[in-house]
C-alpha cells in the first residue's frame, strides 16, 4: 500500500511537469510565431517605404538635378534596406535612410515649385504614413521580442527551453535614437 502511494506521487509529478513543458513549449511556438509575424510587418513596411523612394527622387530630381550627391545616397540606402534581413542590419540601414531623406528634404524645401506640387505632396503624405507604421511594427516587434526573451530567460524555463531550439531574438534598435525620434520632417 505505501509503495501504491509512492508511485501515484512519483506519476502525478510526472504528469504535472509534462504539462508544464507541453505549456512552455506551445507558448514559446506561439512568442516565436509573433514575433516572426511583427518582422514580416516590418519588412513589408520598410519595402512600401522602399518603394516610395524613387518617385520622390525623380519629383525632387527635376527641381534639382545637380544634387547628384543626395540621390546616389538615397538610391544606396534603399538598397541597404532591401537588403537587410536581419534586425541588426535593418537597424543600420535605417539610419541610412533616415539621414538620407533628411538631405532629400532639405534640398526639397530650397525649391518652392516643387513644395507646391501636387505629386510631391501626395509621395510626402505617404512618406509619413509609411514611415509611422515603420514605428508602429518596431514597437510590436520589439515588444514580442522582449515576451519570447523573457519566456527564454525566466527560471526553470532557462533550464530546458535552448535544447528544444529556443533562442532569444535580436531587438530592432537603431544606432542613433534621435535620427528616428519622429519622421523625416516633410511638411513645408
Amino acid at each position: 500500500m505505501e509503495w501504491l502511494i509512492i508511485v501515484g506521487v512519483l506519476v502525478l509529478l510526472v504528469v504535472i511537469v509534462g504539462i508544464y513543458l507541453w505549456s512552455t513549449y506551445n507558448s514559446l511556438v506561439t512568442l516565436g510565431v509573433r514575433v516572426d509575424e511583427a518582422w514580416s510587418d516590418i519588412t513589408v513596411q520598410l519595402k512600401r517605404r522602399a518603394d516610395l523612394i524613387p518617385n520622390i527622387i525623380e519629383a525632387v530630381k527635376g527641381y534639382a538635378a545637380h544634387e547628384k550627391q543626395v540621390f546616389e545616397n538615397v538610391t544606396r540606402a534603399r538598397a541597404e534596406t532591401l537588403t537587410a534581413t536581419t534586425p541588426v542590419e535593418a537597424s543600420m540601414a535605417e539610419n541610412h535612410m533616415q539621414q538620407a531623406l533628411k538631405s532629400v528634404f532639405a534640398v526639397a524645401e530650397a525649391y518652392p515649385q516643387l513644395q507646391a506640387s501636387q505629386n510631391f505632396l501626395q509621395l510626402q503624405s505617404e512618406l509619413v504614413d509609411t514611415e509611422d507604421k515603420i514605428q508602429a511594427a518596431r514597437r510590436f516587434y520589439n515588444g514580442g521580442v522582449r515576451d519570447l526573451n523573457t519566456k527564454i530567460k525566466t527560471f526553470p524555463n532557462t533550464l530546458f527551453v535552448r535544447n528544444l531550439g529556443f533562442t532569444e531574438r535580436e531587438f530592432f534598435e537603431v544606432d542613433e535614437p534621435a535620427a528616428i525620434a519622429e519622421p523625416p520632417r516633410v511638411q513645408f
